[in-house]
């Protein structure tokens, strides 16, 4: 029933968009976990890689279909892609937040759409037409002018740069990642994809824990508690429930197009940090939101 909804039109940027807003909410909880339970980012990424993988293994043992056909390379590409994209981008993106906040990561995240783009065009072929262009760029302009706000936070010079070149690395890898396994997606049922990603990002990032001088005191937090009100909802959103939809958005439209989309996430945060965090909405953030879904339209417009 998945495959045949696959054939909706427009389907792989309504998946894209979608993957937008449920990363934002986890982005919102995790935020939350991170500054209330003062859970550390290799902590929140081992967490929710391994709910996600059990989650995973649990849906495909239900809905059943038997283990695709797959090469030893089909695979090896999509385990890569999930020790970039999952193990080291997230734990890299989850470190930025602790260093910069929200506004500032939000801004860092803006490279991921370009960095898409750039990989797509030198190793995937891929082309856009002008209003497609337009769109992009509007896109980014709407989440530029929407994190001018400066933060109440004071940050330290050092904090500021390393988070920043961290966050920018995290994007790098995130869309390495995912042109990586484009060209290998055609075929393969969405499910395994993201499962075999999975499995790879989060042996990779146990391996990273275990390397770790102290590993056992990032493991603390993630004992049994009311902790795990956060980490729950926001790993299953973010590690699960997104990354499903965001790999099928990416399978069914070009990389760069669905980047362009993803990119709304930042929109989406403001929104609801407003709602769930209590900040004030802004004319500047009201404007940066028509702005935004403008961009998202004109991305969407066919060739």
């Amino acid at each position: 029933m998945l495959e045949r909804l696959m054939g909706l039109p427009h389907i792989g940027e309504i998946l894209s968009l979608a993957s937008a807003v449920v990363w934002a909410l986890s982005v919102v909880l995790f935020r939350i976990a991170g500054d209330k339970d003062n859970v550390h980012p290799l902590a929140m990424n081992l967490f929710k890689n391994w709910l996600a993988l059990v989650l995973l293994t649990a849906t495909v043992a239900v809905i059943g279909g038997g283990v695709p056909a797959l090469s030893a390379k089909t695979v090896g590409i999509f385990v890569v892609s999930g020790i970039l994209g999952i193990a080291l981008s997230d734990w890299l993106f989850f470190t930025a937040l602790v260093k910069l906040g929200a506004e500032l990561t939000a801004i860092v995240d803006c490279a991921y759409s370009p960095f898409v783009i750039i990989l797509s065009f030198l190793f995937l072929g891929e082309r856009m037409n002008t209003l497609q262009i337009v769109g992009v760029m509007l896109i980014v302009a709407a989440v530029l002018l929407i994190t001018q706000k400066k933060s109440d936070e004071k940050i330290s010079r050092r904090n500021l740069l390393t988070g920043v070149g961290i966050g920018i690395v995290s994007m790098l890898l995130t869309a390495g990642g995912i042109v990586l396994a484009k060209p290998f997606l055609p075929g393969v049922p969405v499910i395994w994809v993201t499962l075999i990603r999975m499995a790879g990002g989060a042996v990779a990032g146990t391996i990273l824990w275990g390397a770790h001088p102290r590993r056992r005191e990032i493991l603390r937090p993630l004992r049994p508690g009311p902790e795990y009100k956060i980490l729950l909802p926001a790993s299953f959103l973010s590690a699960y429930l997104s990354v499903l939809i965001w790999t099928a958005g990416m399978k069914y439209t070009q990389a760069s197009i669905a980047s362009a989309l993803n990119q709304l996430n930042t929109i989406f945060i403001f929104l609801l940090a407003a709602l769930i965090l209590k900040e004030k909405i802004t004319p500047l953030k009201l404007a940066a939101v028509v702005l935004a879904f403008a961009g998202a339209m004109l991305v969407s417009v066919p060739f």
